[in-house]
């Protein structure tokens, strides 16, 4: 396959689960959409234009002592997750670099929140995530696609009856990314 048809499939995969989401928000029963929201009255999902200048294939520089962190979360509660390691990589000729996070419950997957210049104006102001799980988003040679077009808002976004975790200080980015999810069309308050 050469890598004009993988970009085509691969944009077309990140197309294709937008389309789910939007369908599950506007119709499922446990959607985390308030209720108001859904069916007819659903506003739709935001993002940005999916674009390959923000698809990295990351090698995850391990920290040789992984520190339990605890973060905080919306509804002033507290969270605990592994800081393992980080991804280092160029936007727009600057260089930035975000912390992963495993869960403490012992799964392998991969929790890498962040903020930008866009947090607050274009995009959900507490910030986006991306979940990275070995079996989807590792190459064979070991190396992790890091996709920022996959960011996603966290449930609070759409909710705030949700709790969610905030993004640790360590992964606020001075630049914008404009990739993935943007901030929710209207203004939900919880009744």
């Amino acid at each position: 396959m050469d890598s004009m048809t993988r970009n085509d499939n691969w944009r077309e995969a990140i197309e294709q689960d937008r389309e789910q989401k939007e369908r599950y928000f506007r119709e499922h029963h446990r959607s985390p959409i308030p209720p108001d929201f859904r069916g007819e009255a659903f506003p739709g999902l935001e993002y940005y234009e999916v674009d390959t200048a923000y698809r990295f294939e990351l090698e995850l520089d391990r920290y040789d002592d992984a520190e339990t962190v605890t973060v905080e979360t919306t509804a002033e509660g507290e969270q605990t997750y592994r800081r393992v390691g980080q991804f280092r990589f160029e936007v727009e000729g600057t260089e930035v670099s975000l912390d992963a996070f495993e869960p403490t419950d012992g799964s392998d997957r991969l929790w890498v929140p962040f903020r930008d210049a866009t947090s607050g104006d274009e995009t959900y102001g507490a910030g986006r995530y991306i979940d990275l799980e070995p079996e989807e988003h590792r190459t064979a040679d070991g190396t992790w696609i890091l996709d920022l077009n996959r960011a996603y808002n966290p449930t609070c976004a759409y909710n705030p009856a949700y709790e969610c975790p905030l993004v640790p200080p360590s992964n606020w980015l001075e630049v914008p990314i404009e990739a993935g999810e943007r901030d929710f069309p209207v203004e939900v308050h919880t009744h």
